[in-house]
């Protein structure tokens, strides 16, 4: 999905609705010059810079296909869903979104403060750059366990974002079942993933927890992208963000301990938070979904963008499946396994041997 920080060629305003929108909210006045530059980064969204006299400020409209190779499409409700999210996590901790301007429902548009990138950068970038810093990490499990704990056991947000329909078509079907398709010996695992994920509604779940989605700004994690929100296992929350960090453990040996130990520090950070239900139970989702999303980095529809390596792609299936074949109990038996199957390779899986 997109992360407001990276911009590429300007472009005169796409379309007059746009426009309509800053002016029917107050956000542009009538002549004003304004001008639209196309943020780079995203499957699931346009999204805009939009500069005017002494300030600036993001605009975003869902697209009901996404930008992939499969066909994936998704409902463009899921624009007021994030809205929704995003005025939810405002709420408990006002610095970890950003400031939110305006929402038109029906056209799937809200505009929202421009972060410039030099005060709040990618923390993707961070990573891929070797900026590893495991308070980072810290901070974003404390971060996600709080928002967690503040929404569990919600009637009224669980009605509100009763949105399994969305989550099936963006995360259930093209990681879990794809990968299901995909993997026809490892495909009764996976769909019984995908059936419990389902089936489980606990917490107020982001559902798109990744570093090209989270800011590290001078106050905390800034966290974007909520187009996933759905009232339901926020052990996939957790799983979601700690693979990604895996997988760069993967292509950025350099760092692989930092990285290793974020993953480990963000789990420890989360799981103190843990008071709806027994540490245990989640865990025990989180360490069986966590494969199951390395997998599909691989094979689903959304693969992973620098796991261009045959080496790196046959390393996280071989972890990754004997992990569905024996489930561990806990997200540190997950990261155990990885870091010793990594231990083991004699040589940098694909290449040479790590820095």
């Amino acid at each position: 999905m997109t992360s407001p920080s990276a911009p590429v060629s300007p472009d005169p305003v796409p379309d007059t609705s746009l426009t309509d929108f800053l002016l029917t909210h107050g956000l542009a006045g009538p002549g004003e010059p304004a001008r639209w530059t196309p943020l780079a980064g995203g499957v699931s969204s346009d999204l805009w810079r939009v500069d005017l006299p002494g300030r600036s400020l993001c605009v975003k409209r869902a697209l009901a296909r996404l930008r992939v190779a499969a066909d994936w499409q998704a409902p463009v409700s899921r624009n007021a869903y994030e809205w929704a999210w995003m005025r939810f996590a405002s709420r408990h901790r006002p610095d970890s979104v950003p400031e939110l301007l305006a929402h038109d429902a029906e056209a799937g548009l809200f505009a929202m403060a421009f972060l410039p990138p030099e005060r709040y950068p990618v923390w993707k970038a961070q990573l891929f750059d070797g900026q590893v810093e495991v308070a980072t990490a810290a901070a974003v499990g404390e971060l996600l366990g709080t928002l967690h704990a503040a929404s569990a056991g919600d009637v009224t947000l669980a009605a509100e974002f009763a949105t399994d329909d969305n989550f099936h078509a963006l995360r259930i079907e093209p990681y879990l079942l794809a990968t299901a398709a995909a993997h026809p010996d490892l495909g009764d695992v996976l769909r019984g993933l995908a059936h419990r994920t389902a089936t489980t509604h606990r917490a107020l779940v982001h559902g798109d927890v990744s570093p090209k989605n989270i800011l590290v700004g001078p106050a905390g994690p800034v966290l974007l992208d909520a187009e996933c929100a759905w009232y339901g296992d926020p052990a996939f929350d957790l799983a979601f963000c700690v693979n990604h960090l895996l997988l760069k453990s993967l292509v950025v040996p350099g760092h692989r301990a930092d990285l290793l130990g974020s993953a480990r520090v963000l789990v420890e950070e989360y799981v103190r938070r843990v008071d709806w239900e027994p540490r245990p139970d989640l865990e025990a989702r989180g360490a069986a979904l966590l494969p199951a999303l390395l997998l599909a980095r691989v094979d689903g529809k959304s693969p992973a963008e620098y796991l261009t390596d045959d080496g790196h792609r046959l390393f996280v299936r071989t972890v990754a499946s004997a992990l569905l074949r024996v489930p561990v109990p806990t997200m540190t038996d997950v990261l155990d396994s990885w870091a010793a199957a990594l231990e083991a390779t004699p040589t940098e899986p694909g290449g040479d041997r790590p820095d």
